[in-house]
């Protein structure tokens, strides 16, 4: 109703104010102008469906960038800002690995000993039992009495 308002009275006055004095936008007057407004795009739906596809079948590891490189791939040429629009629209998001780092060399030649300590930090004597924290590279020696 207003865009067909505009379009009457665009040669007495500016699209511009006509827009702000209704309360809408001129993107949407023009999109409404081109008959973009009400249709839904036929391509931007292939392109959500293959997003979604393309996420399921990489098991939701694809960020934007190798979205991008699909995408283009199939024929579509997005931008990574236009994948990530998808992405974002088709409710698909890249699960992130969790870094793993190897603490522990089980793999020597070296003998274990026998945990005597059981967690029990009191102890009888003084001098008896010692521990060490070694989380940061240098040793450092604890005595409990």
């Amino acid at each position: 109703m207003k865009y067909s308002f505009i379009t009457r009275h665009k040669n007495a006055y500016p699209t511009s104010l006509q827009c702000q004095v209704l309360g809408v936008s001129r993107n949407g007057y023009y999109q409404y102008q081109r008959g973009l407004g009400n249709r839904p795009d036929p391509i931007h739906q292939e392109m959500l469906e293959w997003v979604e596809d393309i996420a399921k079948s990489s098991g939701y590891t694809y960020g934007s960038r190798r979205m991008k490189k699909a995408l283009n791939a199939l024929g579509y040429p997005v931008s990574r800002n236009k994948a990530r629009k998808l992405m974002r629209e088709a409710n698909v998001q890249a699960r992130q690995r969790r870094k793993y780092k190897v603490t522990t060399n089980s793999n020597h030649q070296q003998p274990v000993f026998d945990n005597l300590l059981k967690r029990e930090f009191s102890v009888a004597q003084p001098d008896h039992v010692y521990a060490a924290d070694v989380t940061y590279g240098a040793p450092n020696l604890r005595r409990y009495h």
